[in-house]
């Protein structure tokens, strides 16, 4: 049976700071070479509307509204191939230049290699895992299906007429899809996934009824949960979150637990006072009430890990994506 590949990340502190929830009301000095000096850019790899754009758009917000780098922070988007267009462009454009930071999450890992990217994240300088957040299952308002077990017994029926709307091939509404598959018995292989660039153009394929489900992360979704425009079915949680309606896939007797995290990342080449500073300023962030708030109005879990730590996660993470994607038959 594959690895089920369940991120139920504990909370991490960056030593020092003030304790979660208090303000962080002024700047961080610059460092002794003046960094930062200039406009800092996060760079989300994908199009508006989807999880790395939210997340990128919410540490604009919260850096310049409490104003933790004391100069102006800009988002730019790179979509396209699970956020490795976004990446190559980071790692060979910006080489030496952290006035330009990735957002990234655990969708990258699995696109590398799915689309046999020539770069990849371990080119970069990881900062922190920021969140993690959980998947949701989602159908049209008006679709037949009001329950998971429902939509179950027809793709163990007949695989191919059950289209799935999701991210990029080989990332975490992918993996998700194959894994809900594989529990309930059908080849994963035969999963008709759809992939899509980003959340915004999966949700409204869902939305227009042009596929028949759509998986996504709870907060990415939540805006068309709650207005009504998708019927949720499942998460992917181990026990029920927000307002507890929506059931989790366990108590559909599937046995599949699944989390996506993201986090941030400096490019090649950035010395290390200049990731210190930087850390500094994300866990100053993290320690901010604004931070706080985003975080439960999103269904976001705080999962915060900083420099060396974040990067043997990521050195681990990257071995347990490719053995589920090889386990559900999605690279050899």
């Amino acid at each position: 049976m594959a690895p089920v590949l369940a991120v139920l990340l504990a909370a991490s502190a960056c030593g020092g700071g003030n304790s979660v929830g208090e303000r962080a009301s002024t700047a961080l000095p610059p460092t002794a070479a003046g960094y930062p000096g200039g406009v800092i850019t996060l760079l989300a790899p994908a199009r508006p509307g989807g999880g790395w754009d939210q997340t990128a758009r919410q540490i604009q917000q919260v850096w310049t509204g409490v104003g933790i780098p004391g100069v102006p922070v800009e988002v730019v988007n790179r979509g396209g191939a699970g956020g490795t267009i976004g990446l190559a462009d980071f790692v060979t454009r910006f080489s030496g230049d952290p006035h330009m930071l990735l957002v990234f999450g655990q969708v990258m890992l699995g696109a590398t290699r799915t689309n046999r990217s020539p770069v990849s994240i371990d080119q970069t300088v990881p900062l922190a895992r920021l969140l993690h957040e959980y998947e949701v299952v989602t159908v049209p308002a008006d679709s037949p299906y009001t329950t998971l077990d429902e939509l179950l017994d027809d793709l163990r029926r007949d695989p191919a007429r059950v289209s799935w709307a999701g991210g990029s091939a080989g990332g975490i509404d992918h993996i998700l899809a194959g894994l809900i598959a594989q529990a309930a018995g059908v080849d994963p292989r035969l999963v008709n996934y759809i992939a899509y660039a980003g959340g915004g153009e999966a949700a409204a394929a869902v939305m227009g009824g042009h596929v028949t489900l759509g998986v996504s992360g709870v907060g990415e979704w939540r805006a068309h949960v709650d207005g009504g425009r998708m019927r949720p079915l499942a998460v992917s949680s181990p026990t029920r979150i927000g307002d507890r309606a929506t059931p989790t896939l366990r108590e559909s007797g599937l046995d599949v637990v699944l989390s996506n995290w993201r986090g941030m990342a400096a490019p090649p080449g950035t010395d290390d006072t200049t990731r210190d500073w930087l850390i500094g300023a994300l866990a100053r962030m993290r320690e901010s009430a604004e931070w706080q708030s985003i975080l439960r109005a999103n269904h976001w879990e705080d999962s915060f890990l900083a420099g060396d730590a974040f990067g043997d996660f990521l050195r681990d993470e990257a071995v347990t994506v490719d053995e589920t994607l090889r386990a559900i038959g999605l690279i050899r």
